[in-house]
């Protein structure tokens, strides 16, 4: 029988490859994001399974309670609750406006906190489910002009573990946390930025199809915490075992693979508004595999058609 699947932040990045991966397995979707054009378009993308949109923005109070309400009145059950959800911003702690470090954190940590309040209020009544969040390995270890976003990760990595020991008492209920490393999404081009320089996911980069794989892996085998990067685990070692070398190094790195050379002026990006026109799957950082391989097909393709046709 087909799942329940509510993703929030479904709009673009991860939680976009996300919906397209639970619509290959037939799975009904409740797609939440702040963009109405886009959450149309991801709509249209999953045309093959039943899908509900709710316009959701998950600083709003009481958002979250009307996208679950939505769900229920529409589907009769929630089963799975994915929350991709999140902003970021460039900038020196000092130098980023404390709305834009506080609207950060309530983005990506305290909206977290909301999705899981509200989905473990439905499980807990159903008696089983499964809750997923994308954290990141900057929520194990921290990177220069990142302040907010590295803030709300090592929180959500703290709420998750708390969490996660207050469910040993049921079993059927289930928090999972899918720590990517870079990823090609749009999210670095879309940050607000007070640095002066367009960011960038430093290498090595996953594709978002990837990291949603993972989302929907966890959903079929749970576990408490995947980690997506072939070089998470050696940065979070280096974070740990040589604090001061990794100190040192950090930095120049950041301004080397993490930032591109294209200069921008100040901007809040899509920190309090979405920009529907800069949202899709991907950031454009890495090829896409498959327009590699169906390009060259199709032009072999064209060839022989026109050799033998």
């Amino acid at each position: 029988m087909s799942r329940v699947v509510v993703i929030v932040g479904a709009s673009s990045g991860i939680g976009r490859a996300t919906a397209r991966e639970f619509a290959e397995r037939g799975d009904r979707l409740v797609l939440a994001a702040r963009a109405t054009t886009t959450l149309a378009e991801v709509r249209a993308e999953c045309a093959d399974v039943d899908v509900l949109t709710v316009p959701t923005d998950v600083t709003e109070p009481g958002a979250l309670d009307a996208l679950a309400d939505a769900a229920i009145e529409r589907f009769g059950r929630i089963d799975v609750w994915v929350h991709t959800a999140a902003v970021m911003a460039y900038g020196r702690f000092d130098e980023l406006p404390g709305r834009v470090f506080d609207q950060v954190v309530r983005t990506d940590l305290l909206g977290a906190a909301g999705s899981v309040r509200v989905a473990l209020r439905h499980f807990r009544a159903a008696g089983a489910g499964t809750v997923v969040l994308t954290g990141s390995v900057l929520g194990h270890i921290t990177a220069p002009s990142m302040s907010a976003y590295v803030a709300s990760k090592w929180g959500l990595q703290g709420l998750v573990r708390t969490v996660q020991q207050e469910l040993r008492d049921s079993l059927e209920i289930r928090l999972c946390l899918v720590n990517p490393g870079s990823v090609d999404t749009p999210v670095y081009q879309q940050a607000a930025n007070y640095l002066g320089r367009v960011g960038r996911p430093p290498p090595p980069v996953a594709s978002p199809h990837r990291v949603a794989r993972a989302i929907v892996n966890c959903v079929d085998r749970p576990r408490r915490e995947v980690s997506v990067g072939r070089l998470n685990v050696v940065m979070r070692v280096g974070f740990i075992v040589l604090p001061g070398v990794y100190d040192i190094l950090v930095g120049p790195l950041m301004r080397l693979a993490g930032l591109s050379g294209r200069p921008v002026a100040a901007n809040d990006g899509s920190v309090f508004a979405p920009n529907p026109a800069g949202e899709a799957v991907r950031g454009g950082h890495l090829p896409d595999l498959r327009q590699l391989v169906s390009g060259p097909a199709s032009a072999v393709g064209a060839a022989l058609r026109r050799r033998f046709g």
